[in-house]
């Protein structure tokens, strides 16, 4: 193992649009999708496509300065570099926060998945199967790395574009619906109580789920070190999100609400299983079980990745313990992957031993921790503008589109979520314990950190004042 190695650009453009695709496509829609529903009814169509808009915005801020600059730790370094050590600081870690709690989530429920086949298997078996499975991929080469997560997406697309089809269909020509007591079309979505039957209220409560669906697509910005070609490979993956994304939520949940009344989704188990159900396929909960694995194994393979990069970067401007600057042969940062690995076993172990409601509380910082990041990556992009040259903004090969308006309606549309999380009960608890966390980092960052920085400078100010005196 060296420790004076590089990471190695083995990620092309096909790895980068189907790795940010597949962090965007998972458990927030195949379950989360149900709770947003029932928040806003059919009005949540509006919602997708408004935050769909907001973070294609946030991305092309993240794109515009991944080309300009490709790093690894990406959109913690910006923050560094463009508005200050505390803020690279704040958002790196808890950028890493959120892909434990996150990767914590999955992994116990890809224990969960399996039991469905193998009930009598102890479910520590498969966790521990699967991290040790997941670890040895990310030590071997970015490049399998890759590879894997693009086939893993295939599935989830694939199946995704199954149930799109099989809905249209059930929606024209009704197949095996006819037993289903309700009948399938478009009008569902204005019939059961109007458009917007929980009103503006419920439209705007079903945000902060829907923003944390698209949590993950940052991770675009992580891969910026490792792309063979980032000018052109990160551009291509960008600009690809937004047709994607919202053509597989927007459509999906649109089919979804057009097959069933609104107020009955989730009613009778996964929305999903009941498409294929319909479709006359029995082993409908097998098929959407493999699908749901496949999504577990698939966030939890970026989460890993994302997060190791991220300490990466950070450990390089001495954010991070040292440790995380080792890197193999193969240009992998090994004992990132190792210490995600470990956090991961001791994290199933926690799994069990807190109660389910103290998990939750801890797991919704998850969304607090999305929507600061992305805030973030806005305001370091701004931050990024005033300091250059009007030449140099010229010059720029993938600027945000619509500046400045564009950056500052997104800003807005952030602040507006993490208010409206505060203001609803539900969510107002991610408030307090994000809250918590920027605080323990501002003092982390004062103990551990800025003294470090301090006394770097007051030696390179002595070592110049000796030189002027000599």
């Amino acid at each position: 193992m060296s420790q004076h190695s590089t990471l190695q650009r083995g990620l092309n453009t096909r790895h980068i649009r189907f790795l940010a695709l597949g962090s965007a496509i998972g458990t927030g829609l195949f379950y989360g999708s149900a709770t947003a529903i029932k928040m806003a009814g059919p009005s949540v169509l509006l919602a997708y496509i408004v935050a769909g808009i907001a973070i294609y915005i946030v991305m092309r801020a993240l794109g515009e300065m991944a080309v300009h600059n490709p790093v690894s730790g990406s959109f913690s370094h910006y923050a560094s570099q463009y508005i200050g050590p505390l803020a690279g600081f704040t958002t790196g870690w808890t950028y890493v926060f959120e892909m434990i709690i996150v990767a914590l989530a999955d992994v116990t429920a890809f224990g969960i998945y399996m039991g469905f086949w193998y009930p009598d298997v102890p479910r520590w078996i498969w966790i521990l199967s699967l991290i040790m499975f997941l670890g040895a991929i990310n030590l071997i080469h970015v490049k399998v790395f890759g590879e894997l997560e693009f086939w893993l997406s295939i599935v989830k697309v694939t199946a995704i574009v199954a149930m799109i089809v099989g809905g249209l269909g059930l929606m024209f020509y009704g197949f095996h619906a006819d037993h289903s007591g309700f009948t399938t079309g478009i009008q569902n979505l204005w019939i059961h109580e109007g458009f917007m039957p929980n009103g503006i209220a419920g439209l705007v409560a079903c945000l902060s789920v829907v923003v944390f669906a698209f949590g993950g697509i940052e991770i675009i910005g992580i891969t910026a070190g490792e792309s063979q070609d980032p000018k052109t490979s990160i551009p291509k993956a960008i600009n690809a999100v937004p047709v994607r994304i919202l053509l597989f939520y927007v459509l999906t949940i649109f089919v979804l609400m057009s097959i069933f009344p609104w107020n009955q989704i989730g009613s009778q188990g996964s929305p999903f299983v009941q498409i294929f159900e319909n479709l006359g396929i029995g082993s409908a909960a097998t098929v959407l079980n493999i699908v749901v694995i496949t999504a577990a194994v698939s966030a939890i393979n970026s989460d890993v990745f994302g997060a190791g990069r991220m300490l990466y970067g950070m450990s390089n401007r001495g954010q991070a313990p040292k440790v995380f600057q080792k890197i193999s042969k193969n240009g992998v940062p090994w004992m990132t992957v190792v210490v995600m690995a470990g956090v991961l076993l001791i994290g199933v172990l926690l799994n069990y031993l807190i109660p389910e409601n103290v998990f939750i509380i801890i797991a919704s910082i998850a969304t607090f921790a999305t929507v600061w990041v992305w805030l973030m990556i806005l305001l370091s992009q701004v931050a990024m503008r005033r300091k250059l040259s009007k030449e140099e903004i010229k010059a720029l090969d993938f600027p945000v589109i619509g500046w400045p308006y564009a950056p500052a309606f997104a800003i807005a549309f952030m602040l507006f979520i993490l208010a409206m999380m505060g203001y609803f009960p539900d969510s107002r608890p991610a408030i307090y314990v994000g809250a918590t966390w920027l605080v323990l980092l501002w003092i982390a960052y004062s103990i551990w950190v800025k003294p470090k920085k301090d006394t770097v400078k007051e030696s390179a100010s002595l070592q110049q004042n000796i030189e002027m005196e000599s």
